[in-house]
């Protein structure tokens, strides 16, 4: 069967859904508003400061990720680079066995926490593990995906994400089916937020091994529509800037961006 052209189309596919996560910071958001003043509340793990002063203390956070990030990568072996799911939503590809990305988001805090570094590591062939981890609020956040059916292009996977023990938020579980051809990239399936099940949709088009088109949709007033591309700069590093158009009546706007880089640790030569 014929690969697809672009680097890393077997990939990795968990992310912590920002959807959900916006979610559930507003969640928090509104209980911590229950005990503290509104005043900005620095902190505490729920709660997020004014504009004026997310701006003054968010850039030397985003600075000195970006540069500890770079310097890790700088020293690692390297592998073929990774596409990190869609924009928003959990793809049934899996992560290579023993590759490992590692990633830097900034986005929105309406979207979710702006500054979030990733890891994601293929266990096996049907199974990958990931790790989130938040600053504004501090926040760790747990996924995982089964490969149930691999036959290429055939997928179907299940799993769970946004699973924060030490916040007390449950795991949210989804099953989702895709075709992944050399070019079109289809997914749809179904996620369990909070008190309801969602729908996620989701398609992306390669054009060759640098360039990949991609939308995506989750249902809920709270969630969003995507727009967006991926571009792998080398065989192991890539970028994928978004623009988020909300579900909710106003349609607002939010900008989203995410840096990966992707080792090989174990298995065959890549």
């Amino acid at each position: 069967m014929a690969k697809a052209s672009f680097w890393g189309a077997q990939a990795a596919s968990l992310q912590s859904s920002a959807a959900c996560r916006r979610r559930r910071l507003r969640t928090r958001l509104s209980r911590h508003a229950k005990k503290f003043s509104a005043s900005c509340r620095k902190g505490q793990a729920g709660s997020l400061c004014s504009p004026e002063k997310n701006a003054e203390s968010g850039v030397p956070i985003a600075a000195t990720l970006t540069v500890m990030m770079f310097a890790i990568l700088a020293g690692v072996p390297s592998c073929l680079a990774t596409t990190k799911g869609l924009s928003q939503i959990v793809t049934p590809d899996l992560q290579s066995q023993g590759d490992l990305s590692l990633s830097f988001q900034i986005q929105d805090k309406r979207i979710a926490n702006p500054y979030q570094l990733q890891a994601e590591l293929g266990l096996t062939e049907w199974g990958e593990v990931a790790v989130f981890r938040g600053f504004e609020p501090d926040e760790w956040i747990l996924g995982t995906e089964i490969g149930l059916l691999r036959k290429e292009p055939y997928l179907l996977s299940i799993g769970f994400v946004n699973w924060s023990p030490h916040l007390d938020e449950d795991p949210q579980p989804f099953i989702e089916a895709g075709y992944w051809g050399e070019h079109h990239k289809v997914c749809a399936g179904a996620i369990h937020a909070g008190y309801k099940n969602e729908a996620i949709l989701g398609y992306a088009y390669d054009f060759n091994e640098t360039w990949r088109v991609q939308v995506d949709w989750q249902s809920g007033s709270e969630n969003s529509s995507t727009i967006g591309f991926t571009c792998n700069v080398t065989r192991n590093f890539q970028f994928n800037p978004a623009l988020y158009v909300s579900n909710a009546s106003k349609h607002d706007l939010f900008g989203y961006v995410v840096f990966t880089y992707t080792f090989h640790l174990w298995g065959g030569k890549k």
